[in-house]
């Protein structure tokens, strides 16, 4: 039985999500993603205005009027939301934890993809494989996958990006778009992921906050790798342990950014406390225009 508590804050997450698809989002999603193909629908009578390149000259041949062939798109898609869940999605600074996020994030392409039809299906893993939902269509669908971002309790702590993205490889067979919805806080996952991407269609979502990228002048603080449980201090008020502190997540920024560059996938970058909505609208947008 699910608590009360968790059904009005799935309830909260479907109302605000489906509305920022329903406002921002609309058509924005289609045009960044299309269909298999076209395919041939019926004929009709041409009309004043029709591109003459769509007449069906054989049955214009046996009719006393020319007529055009209408066509349309072969819709259906799957999108498969593949979700780290591992300890560091616990961190959060600006009034939302990653994780609370990743779940907001997760929510908005999971109703965006069903409003155009398509089936959605998701992977949510740490060092392992957590939880595997195939994929379907509809509302209740979608917030069966609310449900399991926010009620999962994971049995791993540390991230494994390149087992999580074989699993995916081998076991979804239908091509997907992949959203790969992580902090991205792990190595050795190019070669998995480069294999992913020749089989799936793959978009990094990478989450981070601000705490990650530079340090206040706090004094003697206490670091805890929330994944490995290594402790380190760090003394705050020295303008030099800032540097180098920022120093470093710019150079795992770096590195992210040559690896996706190598493998010619174009990532969003999402930040905790920030308006996600728009940067996912302009990277549909941006899609859309090279589509």
């Amino acid at each position: 039985m699910i608590p009360q508590e968790l059904v009005k804050k799935i309830r909260r997450i479907q109302i605000r999500t489906s509305h920022k698809v329903d406002d921002v989002l609309a058509g924005q999603y289609h045009s960044a993603f299309k269909g298999r193909g076209i395919e041939f629908e019926e004929v009709r009578p041409y009309q004043d205005g029709d591109d003459i390149r769509t007449i069906d000259w054989n049955v214009t041949a046996r009719s006393d009027q020319p007529y055009i062939k209408l066509f349309r798109e072969e819709r259906e898609l799957t999108v498969f939301l593949l979700v780290d869940l591992s300890a560091s999605q616990g961190l959060g600074t600006h009034y939302q934890t990653k994780r609370e996020l990743v779940t907001e994030i997760g929510s908005t392409l999971a109703f965006s993809a069903i409003k155009n039809n398509d089936k959605v299906g998701m992977m949510l893993f740490t060092d392992g494989i957590e939880k595997t939902i195939p994929p379907r269509k509809g509302s209740k669908h979608v917030l069966r996958c609310i449900r399991e971002l926010l009620y999962c309790e994971p049995m791993g702590q540390g991230t494994d990006m390149a087992s999580a993205l074989t699993h995916l490889t081998r076991t979804v067979k239908r091509r997907s778009i992949v959203f790969v919805v992580s902090d991205f806080q792990d190595e050795g996952y190019e070669k998995a992921l480069r294999i992913a991407k020749r089989k799936h269609d793959i978009i990094p979502v990478v989450i981070g906050d601000q705490r990650e990228l530079e340090m206040p002048p706090i004094g003697m603080i206490e670091l805890r790798d929330s994944e490995t449980g290594h402790v380190a201090q760090l003394d705050t008020s020295s303008r030099r342990n800032r540097k180098l502190f920022a120093q470093r997540a710019q150079a795992q920024i770096a590195e992210q950014e040559s690896l996706f560059r190598r493998l010619k996938i174009e990532p969003m970058r999402i930040m905790t406390g920030e308006d996600y909505v728009e940067p996912i609208r302009e990277y549909f947008h941006r899609r859309g225009d090279r589509e």
